[in-house]
């Protein structure tokens, strides 16, 4: 199987000239303006060669160890670890990034099946950009708990772009730098689709393109390299999308070794547990701020080795003898590549232990295979109070027993206004020692109605499960007594108005101020049995209606409510021909009554 592959890369090597010279022209026919065949593609095609997707950045040049994760068919070396029956270190992917390339694949795979993206090779180029995001250092949402930035691109080594996202993506207000676990550049990223908008994508569903997270970096590149309606079945078109990453035979000769060195097998190793790489492409050192700053090495004698020595792990250097290639520790190949050139020299996983010793295996991290809702009932709430039972739900594995550790994710669907604290609509939590996870408090809106809430597990081990919430209308303020606040007499003169704001009255509820009642105000007769609206007296004017109809009388309002402070006055009264004693008679629809009496004088000389 060994020597099988390293043939094919021989082959590969020789025809990559071509390869890159098929590319050229390809993108170039497919650039902005491009009429024709290539329109009707069903895929948009990649930018043009020379900007590729990390802006030709350095990247790791480590090649996988000799030693496959499977045996090669009819040998009996299995390649792994007997003390933990499991593959070499460099075959372990972190939990978080490796679910990230999963999920990219599987999404591609349902949007443009005939892709056929295989997940292995966006662990290929995850290896050789980031070291896997430096070794899986990511939070429970995949985002990288540093920011990874590449060099400067200022034309010195590699392409020249200045600024385009103010510093958004990278910090850098002067040029950009590839940023992320995917080595985006911040151009391509935002505006270098091929419609403008950037190849960015949302690969774990918060509504946000973030080129810092795995889940969207994954998803970004996934569909960059199945652009230009690409089979990555097919060699030609695998050639291509690698080289559309960066266009350089080194690069796609090293991705390819880890593509196919993942494809015989991995395992999981929990995050930031991956192996880091060590070794930089030559001659382009840059500053790769966000990479392991312990970890930059050149081959041979690039940047900073002196003549006759060789980079050893640990930082010290051996003498050895010039022009002599060393022989290949355990665990290491040659470049097939290029043939000649002395081997890497690499650390054992973590940097620092000794070759002679194994490492000491990490502990698998627990899946949970299921999640279960707490308690029966749906959640319910009023409208802008808090839900009082708390959302909770448990993870366990297959066989009923609690997963401790595990990110939950709870997401509040569009068609509530309810939300966690921070006005947050997605909210993870990390389950408890007993496989507990709590969402924080959630408050209602002031949307009513019925929604449900989707409970996952960020890394998608277990079915997500929903819980039902209801958010129920506040009930009417009520209000059990109605009373003026003035004593004063109301009189007024026929034909005229009464004082402006005449009428106040205070609602309250079992003696305390009640806010929001609603109070409806009616001019009625004098009987005291069956009083009725008055057709002739005092009256109100409609403040909604104009013209003539703006002095047509109105002698009962609705819609009428108390202040805060249980206060309403009543709009301005006026007054007709008719002079007397009236009254008007103000109502809750608690049975809150209030009568009150108003004087009419007769007009002067009538």
């Amino acid at each position: 199987m060994a020597a099988t592959f390293r043939r094919r890369l021989q082959r590969g090597a020789a025809s990559t000239a071509v390869a890159a010279l098929v590319l050229a022209a390809l993108t170039a026919s497919q650039a902005p303006g491009a009429t024709g065949s290539a329109v009707a593609k069903r895929r948009p095609a990649p930018p043009p060669a020379d900007v590729p997707i990390d802006g030709g950045s350095a990247y790791y040049t480590d090649l996988p160890p000799l030693k496959s994760p499977v045996p090669p068919h009819g040998s009996p070396h299995t390649g792994k670890d007997p003390a933990t029956g499991r593959g070499p270190a460099e075959a372990g992917l972190p939990a978080t990034v490796l679910a990230a390339y999963k999920k990219a694949a599987t999404t591609i795979d349902g949007s443009d099946p005939g892709c056929r993206l295989p997940w292995q090779l966006l662990a290929g180029i995850g290896k050789v950009e980031s070291g896997q995001a430096r070794g899986g250092a990511v939070d429970a949402e995949g985002t990288t708990l540093r920011p990874i930035l590449g060099p400067q691109l200022n034309g010195h080594g590699f392409a020249r772009i200045t600024d385009t996202d103010a510093g958004r993506f990278d910090g850098d207000l002067t040029h950009d730098r590839a940023v992320g676990p995917m080595q985006f550049i911040p151009s391509t990223w935002s505006n270098g689709g091929p419609d403008g908008t950037g190849w960015g994508a949302d690969g774990n569903g918060d509504g946000k393109k973030d080129p810092h997270n795995v889940f969207d970096a994954a998803l970004a590149a996934g569909r960059y390299l199945c652009a230009g309606d690409r089979d990555l079945t097919a060699q030609d078109d695998l050639d291509r999308a690698i080289l559309g990453y960066n266009h350089s035979d080194e690069y796609l000769r090293t991705v390819l070794s880890w593509y196919a060195f993942y494809r015989n097998g991995t395992h999981e190793v929990p995050d930031g547990k991956g192996v880091l790489p060590v070794h930089r492409d030559a001659g382009r050192s840059g500053d790769d701020s966000g990479g392991p700053s312990e970890g930059k090495r050149h081959h041979g004698r690039g940047p900073g080795a002196e003549p006759g020595k060789s980079p050893r792990p640990g930082g010290s250097d051996k003498p050895g003898k010039p022009g002599k290639p060393s022989k290949p520790g355990k665990g290491q190949q040659h470049d097939p590549g290029t043939p000649g050139r002395p081997d890497d020299t690499r650390p054992t996983p973590g940097g620092t232990q000794p070759p002679s010793q194994k490492p000491t295996p990490s502990p698998e991290p627990a899946h949970p295979t299921a999640l279960v809702r707490v308690g029966d009932k749906d959640l319910t709430a009023t409208a802008g109070s808090e839900f009082a039972t708390p959302l909770q739900v448990r993870a366990q594995d297959d066989r009923g027993k609690a997963v401790a550790g595990v990110p939950v994710r709870f997401t509040l669907p569009p068609t509530t206004d309810a939300r966690f604290p921070g006005d947050a609509t997605t909210v993870t939590v990390t389950t408890d020692k007993d496989g507990l996870a709590t969402a924080p408090t959630l408050r209602a809106g002031d949307r009513t109605g019925d929604f449900r809430i989707r409970v996952g597990t960020v890394r998608q081990t277990a079915p997500a499960v929903e819980v039902g919430a209801t958010v129920k209308a506040k009930p009417a303020p009520k209000a059990d007594k109605l009373a003026r606040t003035s004593d004063k007499e109301l009189t007024a003169t026929a034909g005229k108005a009464f004082a402006e704001d005449a009428v106040e009255i205070k609602a309250t509820y079992q003696g305390e101020l009640a806010a929001g009642v609603a109070v409806t105000a009616t001019m009625v007769t004098n009987d005291p049995q069956r009083p009725v609206e008055n057709d002739k007296g005092p009256y109100f004017k409609d403040p909604e209606a104009t013209g003539r109809d703006g002095d047509k009388p109105v002698r009962t309002l609705t819609g009428l409510t108390t202040d805060a402070n249980g206060l309403l006055k009543l709009p301005k009264i006026y007054t007709d021909a008719h002079s007397g004693t009236f009254l008007l008679r103000l109502t809750t629809a608690d049975g809150a009554v209030l009568t009150v009496k108003l004087k009419v004088a007769a007009a002067a000389g009538s």
